[in-house]
């Protein structure tokens, strides 16, 4: 297989796409990720697919092993990942059905770890530009060849959920002029820049969550109807993409942490820097 593995993170939805598929089960220092990963081959290239939710959708939002998932890929050479995930829009133009490439997050979560660093190790890394510009642009041109409507570029603000927003949130939310709300991708993309990772969110929208007078509120049946309506766009948007991205890296994303970690390597305490080996060995001996 040429070129470093890729990582899929969304819905079950895309087993099917992966010939030769064997799952392994995976731990890291932070636990183990929402489920096991499957591994798979698709256009040449080693694609590693993992369930954000776990199977049969078991796990909220504010509970998913973040760390864990991120870390995995990692531990398993995946050097991208392509992010599926269910939004609301906050614009009319964003209608549901459309898929928006986001390439700036706004958070309003409250209970997540977003990072990998502490016990002993402190580390402040560049977030302005929070995706991987090139990996967004190849997914954006794949969903217009694709047959989808792409919305390129757009702010994706992260709530904490497990409900939707209330009317006043909404609003405000619209009033900010961001793009499109969601619950799950703005950890996984500040961990996945800690963790190296090329990072870039395919956002599907389901609804237009509760701020469209003349729209109804939004129903859980609602988004299933759409998410399901959407996978099949999904699955050959990742298709079409897979055999487009490098089999290596030009961007920033490769050395983010390079000059990231602020604690003296004789400061860090061992047992720290052997559980975060895969995020600094490369830096701290």
């Amino acid at each position: 297989m040429a070129g470093g593995r890729i990582g899929v993170i969304g819905g079950s939805g895309f087993y099917e796409l992966l010939e030769n598929p064997r799952e392994e089960i995976v731990s890291t220092p932070f636990g183990s990720p929402s489920d096991a990963i499957t591994i798979g081959e698709l256009a040449g290239r080693e694609v590693c697919f993992l369930p954000r939710h776990g199977k049969g959708h078991r796990i909220m939002p504010s509970d998913l092993p973040f760390q864990a998932n991120i870390l995995a890929m990692k531990q398993l050479g995946v050097e991208w990942i392509i992010s599926a995930s269910a939004v609301g829009s906050m614009k009319e133009e964003i209608k549901p059905g459309d898929i928006v490439i986001p390439d700036q997050f706004f958070d309003r979560t409250r209970q997540r770890r977003s990072t990998f660093f502490g016990e002993g190790c402190v580390a402040h890394i560049s977030f302005a530009d929070p995706v991987c510009s090139e990996l967004s642009t190849l997914l954006a041109q794949a969903g217009r060849d694709a047959g989808a409507t792409i919305h390129e570029g757009g702010t994706y603000v992260c709530m904490e959920g497990p409900q939707f927003s209330t009317r006043a949130e909404s609003l405000v939310y619209r009033s900010w002029g961001v793009d499109v709300i969601g619950m799950t991708n703005l950890q996984e993309a500040k961990l996945a820049r800690e963790a190296e990772i090329c990072y870039a969110t395919m956002a599907l929208a389901t609804d237009y969550d509760c701020w469209y007078e003349g729209e109804e509120d939004v129903t859980i049946q609602q988004v299933i109807e759409t998410v399901n309506n959407n996978v099949a766009m999904a699955k050959k948007i990742v298709a079409t993409v897979i055999p487009r991205i490098g089999e290596e890296r030009t961007c920033a994303c490769a050395s983010a942490m390079e000059y990231g970690i602020m604690t003296a390597p004789e400061a860090i305490p061992v047992e720290t820097k052997i559980k975060l080996k895969d995020i600094i060995g490369k830096y701290v001996s």
